[in-house]
């Protein structure tokens, strides 16, 4: 066990500033997150009692935890929700799927899902295989049944995609996502890349909802070009001012949050519970979630 030494954030209600151009803001806000209006966020402790979270966990079938994986995919589900797209004949596109259970429920609400991961050599090479984070057939998409077979089959398609390459034919979705891939892509320089490459795989009105890892120290180092990255917040400024200059709507709450499991961190062997933050080598991280929306015509 370890306490995070920081000073906890001011508790002020919510509001933002305009940092942005183009016609498509990027706005700061200030406050603790909310799962019920996600932004662009960090996992905090104050997200997990929100109603929304229990009721997402019901979806995907497991007992709520206070495990920022488990946030991960409440909170890629929330943004998606809140902003219509869980609706039949939407269009998803997931990539690095593994077995997670997102495909599953978006199909179950009528989602045509295109998902994507890497090929079966390559996901053995980087280990994804031998710790069950692979799809090896499309029905390991849907181990837990939450939808049903003929619909499933009817939905998805599996298709063969390597993150650093995003193919031209992948366009026109109404929402893209991912769920704690990006990190390991090699480098934080390729992380943003992927990010950007993303963004044009969406119809005007589209969203992006990506996760991955924050570290919540922008002062110092970081660690970059491993098998796993740790974004800063000056690595994700980058992507935004980027994202917001070709037209994309971004709204970001830099908080790690001020509850007493917000200044606990995870030390290894780590826990199934009470794993909001841990320390990877010698940096304190948690998971974030990033939102972008497309503007529309």
């Amino acid at each position: 066990m370890r306490l995070l030494n920081r000073r906890a954030p001011a508790q002020t209600p919510e509001r933002s500033r305009r940092l942005g151009r183009h016609g498509a803001p990027w706005q700061e806000v200030f406050g603790e997150p909310s799962l019920a209006r996600p932004t662009s966020q960090a996992c905090t402790e104050s997200q997990f009692h929100e109603p929304a979270y229990a009721y997402w966990c019901g979806q995907f079938r497991e007992l709520p935890r206070t495990h920022r994986k488990q946030w991960e995919f409440c909170y890629i589900l929330q943004a998606l929700s809140v902003r219509g797209k869980l609706s039949p004949e939407a269009l998803g596109l997931g990539f690095g799927v593994g077995e997670e259970p997102l495909t599953a429920l978006f199909a179950a609400r009528g989602v045509e899902v295109t998902a994507t991961d890497l090929g079966l050599e390559e996901a053995t090479d980087a280990g994804w295989v031998s710790t069950a984070e692979h799809a090896r057939v499309l029905e390991d998409l849907n181990r837990r049944g939450i939808c049903p077979p003929d619909q499933f089959a009817a939905l998805v398609r599996f298709e063969t995609v390597d993150m650093h390459s995003i193919p031209a034919s992948l366009r026109d979705y109404d929402f893209t996502w991912s769920a704690c891939a990006l990190e390991h892509l090699g480098s934080v320089a390729s992380g943003q890349d992927f990010i950007l490459q993303s963004l044009r795989t969406l119809r005007p009105g589209g969203v992006a909802v990506h996760t991955t890892e924050f570290n919540v120290d922008d002062e110092g180092e970081t660690l970059d070009n491993t098998s796993t990255v740790l974004f800063r917040r000056r690595d994700l400024e980058s992507i935004l001012k980027e994202a917001t200059a070709f037209g994309y709507r971004c709204r970001v709450n830099w908080s790690t949050g001020a509850g007493p499991l917000d200044a606990y961190v995870d030390l290894p062997p780590y826990s199934s519970d009470r794993h909001l933050k841990l320390q990877i080598a010698a940096y304190v991280t948690t998971s974030i979630g990033l939102i972008f929306d497309k503007v529309g015509d």
